[in-house]
């Protein structure tokens, strides 16, 4: 369901125009995108598909990696070599043991280069087999102009990415509920060989902007400062994304008030769905139902050109159980489908004893046909 999810929205966001809006935003960074993700929409940006190295903004791809391989609640042992990295630390040392959600916190939190060199290695048994497997995830994110050499994102060869391709990668980091939660944490207590550490996040935008839900900082100083972040508002998500900036806290919040701005959710009303007519059943009919469809995000104004259609035969036969799918509620946007919402039997109906079937059955079909040559 998730890799499903994640190919409709690349898909979207090359089907559905790019509202890339003319308004001009004061901002800091050099590079910047405003992602909504429900529609695979770009709202804004500023020289979004340059390659700029993105820094420790790398660790959203590792811990994305890292959790399609490693259970969250396994123990694991630090191995010596993770540790010989230059820069943030967890404080981690070779022969620790930890979780690895305890470890993927430390490494989301305190932006541990320890903990990232530690999930490659435990992931991958090295630094470039890792690597392969990121680029091999940006691939299948639509990540077009990205490439990953380190997990940690110091600085090495061509490491590097793109502003709307960070995005992506935000997005795709909170489908994930564990890794979601983690970045939303503004501090959190690990254990490391059994004794518990206190980690604060390092994404003060958590304290500075209510909306926020995360995601991750970086900076070096061949990179700038870089971060990829998510905020909520009113049933709308949207994640922004900033590379090589200077006051990268006051760059997303002015590009959020400008994407809620722009956007609103917008819940679709469910038709009136009529009984079906059954052949050879005990009823003549059974009743209908679907589930409410999921609050769409819309650009304000949008949702009033919504079209909604019904797809049902015109009789079904006996015996139905309940649930049984039936037919289809279709919403379309400009020829787009967004929502397609299954049309279920609300209860079983039996069919018929053989006594007096062929009567009844002859009846109906009079009628059918008499309706289809009317």
């Amino acid at each position: 369901m998730l890799k499903r999810g994640l190919a409709v929205a690349c898909i979207l966001l090359l089907l559905l125009p790019c509202s890339v809006m003319a308004e001009s935003i004061p901002l800091s960074s050099l590079s910047a995108v405003v992602y909504e993700p429900d529609s695979g929409r770009v709202l804004y940006a500023k020289d979004p598909d340059t390659k700029r190295p993105m820094a420790s903004t790398t660790k959203l791809m590792t811990a994305l990696v890292a959790a399609d391989c490693l259970p969250m609640g396994a123990t694991v042992t630090i191995p010596e070599t993770a540790v010989l990295v230059e820069g943030s630390s967890m404080g981690l040392r070779g022969g620790d043991t930890l979780t690895v959600r305890d470890l993927l916190t430390g490494m989301l939190l305190s932006s541990g280069n320890d903990a990232a060199n530690a999930v490659a290695l435990l992931s991958a048994g090295s630094l470039p087999s890792f690597a392969k497997r990121m680029n091999a995830k940006a691939k299948a994110l639509g990540m077009t102009r990205s490439l990953f050499v380190t997990p940690s994102g110091l600085d090495e060869g061509e490491h590097g990415s793109t502003a709307r391709d960070m995005a992506l990668l935000g997005a795709a980091v909170l489908k994930s509920p564990d890794l979601a939660a983690i970045c939303a944490d503004k501090q959190a207590t690990v254990t490391v060989s059994g004794n518990p550490v206190t980690l604060s996040n390092h994404n003060r935008l958590l304290s500075l902007y209510e909306p926020a839900v995360g995601l991750k900082t970086g900076f070096t100083k061949r990179s700038g400062r870089c971060l990829v972040s998510a905020a909520q508002r009113d049933g709308v998500t949207l994640v922004v994304a900033t590379l090589n900036g200077g006051d990268y806290w006051n760059d997303h919040i002015a590009l959020y008030e400008y994407g809620f701005s722009k956007t609103e959710s917008v819940s679709l009303a469910l038709p009136e769905l009529p009984p079906l007519s059954v052949c050879g059943g005990t009823v003549p009919s059974v009743s209908l139902r679907a589930e409410t469809p999921e609050a769409i995000t819309f650009l304000k104004g949008e949702s009033t050109a919504v079209t909604c259609r019904v797809e049902l035969p015109r009789f079904t036969w006996a015996p139905l159980e309940a649930g049984e799918p039936l037919g289809t509620i279709v919403y379309e946007l400009n020829g787009s489908v967004l929502r397609e919402i299954p049309i279920t039997a609300e209860h079983a109906v039996a069919e018929r004893a053989p006594l007096g079937f062929f009567k009844k059955w002859k009846r109906q079909l009079h009628a059918l046909l008499t309706a289809i040559l009317e």
